[in-house]
């Protein structure tokens, strides 16, 4: 057992740092969500089996698709792209909460809100960008193969003993629907600021459409209507490292003293997340905002992180109250309406 933890945390951290070297040094467009993406496969994806891989190369598919489809002339119909926008969104709610199919929700989630608003502005744009997303997940996915080659996940015995859970046809049925449901109440609640983000061509509206379609992705899973206070509170902490990361940086402006501090960064939080699972999606959410801050900072030529911290810090306030707000809304009309069924069934028994 403590081989195996050992060789987690050694994956990860290995992995994490190797991706992070290669988009800071080589620096192209969105690269420093690489390493973002390799921290999440890693933990989501404990092993690198057919379909996991699968997966991976679907999700680097689509969004090379997406971005020629809006180059081909769709940007000129702004609701029928608005449209087949709101179609991704429910395909993608829906395969989110498969965990066979997250990171491919997660990246057409991305790809589908991203594009077709670049596309809108200038259809080149929407191209080396999409070029760029392809880029940096299929850098992810080959420093995630690399990685599960070089230290293989430890199988368990008891996966050899597994039983197989048949499930009948209604069983299926009703999960299905089920799924459908969390998935039309996704859209529900995240479609109208996509919508308005589009006809409006809000400023700064792409780091606002790109976080509402990732929380309103968790909006699907139970206790949802806390997770857009847990994202805020994850965003502040991390944002509140990126300033400190920053900081030091600029009295150190050397890039090995860069890779020793995300090394101490990637260690701290590396052993927080393997040893302690129950907390670890808190840690891996300030390390993804510590990275994501941190990153596009660094790798553009403005100096205001500060300025970027605050704004972003706002903008995620007004969205977890907006997404808090409809989602208690949402939750109250549906209990609402199961309310009067209950109590009939207690009153037939008499």
């Amino acid at each position: 057992m403590r081989s195996e933890l050992n060789q987690n945390i050694l994956r990860y951290v290995i992995g994490v740092m190797l991706s992070l070297i290669l988009a800071y040094s080589l620096n192209w467009t969105l690269a420093y969500i690489m390493p973002v993406f390799v921290a999440k496969l890693l933990v989501d994806k404990p092993i690198a089996d057919k379909q996991v891989m699968t997966e991976l190369g679907l999700s680097m598919v689509v969004t090379v698709l997406i971005a020629l489809t809006v180059i081909s002339g769709l940007a000129e119909y702004p609701l029928i792209m608005l449209a087949l926008v709101g179609v991704m969104m429910l395909w993608a709610y829906y395969l989110f909460q498969d965990p066979n199919w997250n990171f491919f929700a997660t990246m057409l989630m991305i790809s589908a809100l991203l594009l077709p608003y670049l596309g809108l502005m200038q259809p080149a744009i929407a191209l080396q960008v999409g070029k760029a997303l392809m880029v940096t997940g299929g850098g992810a996915v080959v420093v995630f193969g690399v990685m599960h080659w070089l230290f293989p996940a430890i199988p368990r015995v008891e996966a050899s003993v597994k039983t197989v859970d048949v499930k009948t046809r209604e069983q299926v049925r009703i999960e299905k629907q089920n799924r459908m449901q969390e998935s039309y109440k996704a859209l529900l609640i995240s479609f109208p600021v996509i919508a308005f983000c589009y006809f409006y061509q809000v400023t700064g509206a792409i780091l606002t459409m790109i976080f509402i379609g990732i929380l309103s992705l968790r909006l699907t899973a139970p206790k949802s209507v806390k997770l857009s206070l847990f994202l805020l509170l994850t965003n502040i902490i991390g944002g509140l490292l990126a300033i400190i990361a920053y900081e030091l940086l600029v009295t150190v402006p050397w890039f090995p003293f860069l890779v020793a501090m995300m090394l101490f960064f990637t260690l701290g939080f590396a052993n927080k997340i393997y040893r302690e699972p129950a907390k670890a999606p808190i840690y891996a959410g300030v390390f993804s905002a510590l990275m994501v801050i941190f990153g596009a900072v660094a790798a553009s030529d403005s100096k205001l992180i500060d300025m970027n911290f605050y704004t972003r810090i706002w903008q995620l306030i007004l969205m977890a109250g907006y997404m808090t707000g409809a989602a208690t809304l949402i939750e109250n009309v549906c209990s609402d309406k199961h309310a009067p069924m209950s109590k009939n069934t207690q009153v037939q028994p008499t």
